[in-house]
């Protein structure tokens, strides 16, 4: 997927945002804490849509204008996501959707995306970082949006090759790195509130070892009616 060097080329602005945080959670959380004697840390606020993140689970995500044909949990990894196979109305096309909620107030996205690679059994080749923008569903402001940043890659094995797109989304963005949920999960906090993750995998089948390029625009169209119904529904 992303190389290493390129992941930290593009994370090198990051050190800052890190210092301005770690002096933010000083003065603002820790400081007050240590007073009063109620550590944030210790007793983070809960995760009140709890059940509609676990009912995921047990039966998959609705999108519009998508069948489910079949849907189940899969053991990958250390994790339990839910699997599911959909067919687009009135075509032939179908994909897949594996999907792996927050499950409590302590659980963080640490998903190693290389536990779902394997559970494949893919070959990971013409990989990129892409990102697209959704309108928001939750808020009033008809231009408001909400930028996604995901993983596109095509994943090859011999029975099938597939358009891969792969991000944590949440209630007003969308990333591949969880060091984005921990600030923005970090600052809700200082208001009693939590930003809520569902991790996401999205896998097309595309022609045998074809051009993954000629598939962006299907599975981006794809990727931004998950982020819609996980907002809608879930987050």
């Amino acid at each position: 997927m992303i190389s290493p060097f390129r992941f930290l080329k593009q994370q090198n602005w990051y050190q800052a945002v890190v210092l301005m945080l770690l002096l933010l959670l000083l003065f603002v959380g820790a400081v007050p804490g240590y007073i009063t004697g109620k550590w944030q840390w210790k007793q983070p606020p809960p995760v009140t849509n709890l059940n509609q993140l676990q009912r995921i689970h047990k039966a998959g995500l609705s999108l519009p204008g998508w069948q489910i044909i079949e849907q189940s949990q899969q053991a990958i990894g250390e994790h339990k996501w839910s699997w599911q196979r959909m067919k687009k109305q009135g075509t032939s096309k179908e994909a897949m959707l594996l999907l792996f909620p927050q499950n409590g107030p302590r659980d963080e996205p640490e998903i190693e995306w290389t536990d779902v690679n394997n559970w494949g059994n893919w070959d990971v080749a013409q990989d990129s970082l892409r990102e697209f923008t959704v309108k928001n569903p939750s808020k009033e402001d008809v231009n408001a949006t909400i930028k996604i940043a995901a993983n596109f890659f095509r994943a090859a094995r011999k029975e099938q090759t597939f358009a891969v797109l792969q991000w944590y989304a949440m209630p007003n963005s969308g990333s591949t790195i969880p060091f984005n949920w921990f600030v923005a999960d970090q600052l809700a906090q200082l208001q009693q509130r939590r930003i809520y993750w569902v991790a996401v995998t999205i896998l097309l089948p595309i022609e045998p070892l074809g051009q993954v390029e000629t598939s962006w625009n299907e599975v981006q169209s794809l990727g931004e009616t998950v982020q819609k119904a996980l907002i809608t529904e879930v987050l």
